[in-house]
């Protein structure tokens, strides 16, 4: 592999130093590296035929997770997969660490790397402002937005009612997405190259309530009833952590298994379960 785009996000790495490391190494051997600086520029340049997407053939994510998993969604039309290089603190999907980098390099260099396909969600959102379609790596978040209050949900798969909720909020997770958010509200952890759907509440307001493991290709549709006492209520739905829309009572939104999945390269021969030991240990 010889040809690479990398992006770097500049609030982890401010005066460069790590992004210039790099080019440096992948050109003293031999290869073609072109950078930039933020997400914004990312994306305008994913369209630009002149910016050496038609021979790039790998995108290295210098960061964290969350600039991975914003580079994702930009590539999601290309068949061009990713490498996270962690400069946050508890990264799970950006699996190198910068100590090791030349290292990884080295490997890249040398095509002594795997590639998996994980899989993604795609959410419509259906309100009276607006009818949106987005997509996510990691999960799709349904949240309060505005006085703190307890928020209702109704809950549909395969157009069959499964239950009503009272929760802080909702989240629709990957597999990949099972150690960010999901994790945080008490949902279980899956080997990342698995394809399943999770379901699951956010400080939910009863003593019996779990996540729940769907199926690939089932459909999830939640539902935005009356709040406690008749009141309107209104949720954030996030994608990511992002492409934030707003819903408020009688509005909707379908969440499915997108047609699209995210190319991760893998360097490590440690197995799923070594590397979330050491993450949990840290």
């Amino acid at each position: 592999m010889k040809q690479f785009y990398l992006i770097t996000n500049k609030v982890k790495d401010p005066d460069s130093f790590y992004t210039q490391k790099i080019i440096s190494y992948l050109e003293m051997h031999g290869a073609n590296v072109a950078c930039v600086e933020n997400v914004e520029q990312f994306s305008e340049r994913c369209d630009e035929k002149a910016a050496g997407w038609d021979e790039a053939k790998c995108v290295l994510v210098l960061g964290g997770d969350g600039t991975l998993l914003r580079a994702a969604r930009i590539m999601m039309n290309r068949d061009i997969p990713l490498l996270g290089i962690n400069l946050g603190t508890l990264g799970y999907l950006a699996e190198v660490e910068i100590a090791f980098i030349e290292e990884a390099l080295d490997k890249l260099l040398a095509d002594q790397f795997t590639r998996e396909e994980r899989m993604m969600l795609v959410g419509q959102v259906q309100s009276r402002e607006v009818t949106q379609e987005n997509f996510a790596l990691n999960d799709i978040v349904l949240s309060r937005c505005g006085s703190l209050q307890v928020l209702n949900f109704h809950i549909y798969v395969n157009g069959q009612f499964l239950n009503s909720y009272s929760a802080d909020g909702m989240i629709v997770a990957t597999p990949t997405g099972s150690t960010g958010y999901n994790l945080s509200a008490g949902g279980p952890i899956v080997e990342p190259s698995a394809n399943l759907l999770l379901l699951t509440p956010i400080c939910p307001h009863t003593l019996h309530t779990r996540s729940i493991v769907l199926a690939p290709d089932d459909t999830v549709r939640i539902e935005i009833p009356e709040g406690k006492d008749g009141r309107e209520q209104l949720v954030e739905v996030s994608y990511d952590g992002s492409c934030k829309v707003r819903l408020r009572t009688g509005d909707y939104i379908v969440v499915c298994r997108a047609d699209r999945t995210t190319g991760i390269l893998k360097l490590n021969t440690e197995s799923f379960l070594t590397v979330l030991h050491k993450k949990m240990s840290e």
